[in-house]
């Protein structure tokens, strides 16, 4: 995985001014690119798991949209959270002025806590970014 060193630039931040290591994306893979690999994988067609990724998509969307936690095999679980601002008295809160939206939360397959999807990472700085 390559990174960059970056300063921190939000000025409400306790790290304000302080370098951190970002993650960099060269590319973002499409959807025809993970059937196209996965069919060569499977000797399934591209229109079969294409199928079945479209409703695995709505059926994990729905009861996540539900409150429901989905745990996905060998890869893990994800949950919608709600990010509102706080207050003093919960009489006062109101969904619709207080709650700024939802997330989504990920958390990878873990076993013995070690999670897969994080072996065999290795870090190289990117050469193409110059620092500041």
């Amino acid at each position: 995985m390559r990174y960059r060193v970056k300063k921190e630039t939000k000025p409400r931040l306790q790290t304000f001014g302080k370098y951190k290591a970002v993650a960099v994306h060269y590319q973002t893979i499409e959807s025809n690119q993970l059937l196209k690999e996965t069919a060569q994988r499977t000797g399934f067609s591209e229109g079969t798991i294409q199928g079945v990724l479209m409703s695995v998509a709505e059926v994990v969307n729905s009861h996540l949209r539900e409150g429901d936690r989905v745990r996905l095999p060998e890869w893990g679980m994800m949950k919608l959270e709600i990010e509102s601002e706080k207050v003093d008295d919960s009489k006062a809160f109101r969904a619709k002025k207080h709650i700024r939206g939802v997330r989504l939360h990920f958390l990878p397959e873990s076993n013995e806590g070690t999670q897969a999807l994080y072996k065999g990472i290795t870090f190289e700085k990117d050469k193409t970014f110059k620092e500041e």
